[in-house]
This record gives C-alpha cells, sequence and structure tokens, in this order.
C-alpha cells in the first residue's frame, strides 16, 4: 500500500469533508416517493459546487455520480426513476475527486418507518466498521482489523459479503490492496502512518451469496435477503488513525 505524506492527506482530508458532508444531507432528502435518480443528480450538484468531481462518475464507464442500493441490492444500484418507499433500507455510496486524490465513503439509511430486524441490521453493520477502525495504527496487522469485523458480524448471525472488499485509495479510486471483511488475527500486512485505505464492510442478513443483474452494475443477495453497506477513507497516523470522511 502507497503512504501518502501530510500534504497529501491534508488535500484528502478536504475531500473528505466535502464527501461527509453531501452524505449527511443526502441522507437527510432520504424520504418515501423520492427517486434515486433525485438524489444522484443532488450528489453530483453539492460535489460540484464544491469545487470537486464525482469519482464514480465515468468510472469503468458507470453513468453516474453515485451507487445508491435498496433492500436487497447490496452496492453499485444504479439510480433511476424508481421512488423510495416507507420500509426501505437505501444504501448511499459516494466517491469525490478533489485535487487529484479520492476519497470513498457509504451510509445505509431508512426511509421512513422501517422493521426492528432493518434496524439492527443497519447498527451491527455500523458498529463492524467503528469497531474495526478503532484498532487502527502503525504496526498492526491488517488481519486484527478484519477480524473484528468479521467477528461483530457474525455474532449477530449476519453473513459477511466475501467477494467484495475495502481497497487502498489515493491518486486512484482503487489502490491496492484490496482489504475483504474476512480475516485471522495476526493476519496481513503490518500498517504504516501514512496509509491510506476505505473499510466497508458489506452485510447480508441471509447468505453472504450475491449476483450481478443484467444490468452489470447492481449487486444483489442472491437470496434476496436484506443488506446493508457502510464505508469511511481513513489515514494511519503516527499514534493511530483519522477518518477522513467522518460525518459529524
Amino acid at each position: 500500500m502507497e503512504t501518502k505524506n501530510q500534504k497529501e492527506i491534508s488535500i484528502m482530508r478536504c475531500g473528505g469533508k466535502i464527501l461527509a458532508g453531501i452524505l449527511k444531507k443526502s441522507a437527510n432528502i432520504v424520504k418515501p416517493g423520492i427517486s434515486t435518480i433525485e438524489i444522484d443528480e443532488y450528489i453530483e450538484n453539492y460535489i460540484i459546487k464544491n469545487k470537486a468531481k464525482p469519482s464514480f462518475k465515468n468510472y469503468k464507464g458507470y453513468p453516474y455520480s453515485s451507487c445508491i442500493s435498496i433492500n436487497d441490492e447490496l452496492v453499485h444500484g444504479l439510480p433511476s426513476q424508481k421512488t423510495l418507499n416507507s420500509g426501505d433500507i437505501v444504501s448511499i455510496d459516494i466517491g469525490v475527486y478533489y485535487e487529484g486524490y479520492h476519497t470513498d465513503a457509504a451510509i445505509t439509511v431508512p426511509v421512513g418507518i422501517i422493521s426492528n430486524e432493518a434496524k439492527k441490521l443497519i447498527s451491527i453493520t455500523n458498529k463492524s466498521l467503528e469497531e474495526g477502525i478503532k484498532l487502527i495504527r502503525p504496526k498492526t496487522k491488517i488481519g486484527n482489523i478484519q477480524n473484528r469485523i468479521q467477528s461483530i458480524i457474525e455474532e449477530s448471525n449476519y453473513s459477511v459479503i466475501r467477494d467484495l472488499s475495502g481497497h487502498g485509495i489515493g491518486k486512484r479510486l482503487q489502490e491496492f490492496p484490496s482489504i475483504p471483511n474476512v480475516g485471522s488475527k495476526g493476519s496481513g500486512m503490518e500498517l504504516m502512518e501514512g496509509m491510506t485505505f476505505c473499510l466497508e464492510p458489506m452485510v447480508s442478513m441471509g447468505s453472504h451469496k450475491v449476483i450481478t443483474l443484467e444490468d452489470g452494475w447492481t449487486v444483489v443477495t442472491a437470496d434476496k435477503s436484506l443488506s446493508a453497506h457502510f464505508e469511511h477513507t481513513i489515514a494511519v497516523t503516527k499514534d493511530g488513525y483519522e477518518v477522513l470522511t467522518a460525518i459529524d
């Protein structure tokens, strides 16, 4: 994994602040009756207004500024005229390109009144990310973090998605290495100050198996079970970590 100097991390911090701002605002406009394309347009306008660019748009041919995934849609959902209904849960995944560097983050939010089961899924997925982040510091093995995320998810009888991973990030949206949400304590690379990467637990209430729809992008749970997704861009600091996409 490439390390970044303080100037580079400062730029990523500025991009992450823009990203955190639009994630928070996006969550606030989620309501029954709004279409996912309306949310995407709102996101794109906000990013451009803040003198940045959407990282996702045209990345490997992707046509939108965000990925908006509903219920069993795990990731990479294509914005459309489809409207949200009360009881849905929706994952919003956004990347921001600012002054030559990318940041990437995602949240899952409720639409109207949702079930207690859905609330728990969102809570556990977010908790797994938060608890994994707390272990980040120089000389820590990445496997310790992966194992913590996996344990929290599986202790709640949910499934960790194995076919998709977190990743390094910086000048490129997806840098080496891939960071799965499963792992063994003491395994993998040793973290160093200046590393920047994305942790992103993706969780299913049912099977861990996923399929990609005919649109070539949308990844859904194979058994149609409810899914959730959280992500942050993090920098390893001298004494620990900094969440560059932290939402106020």
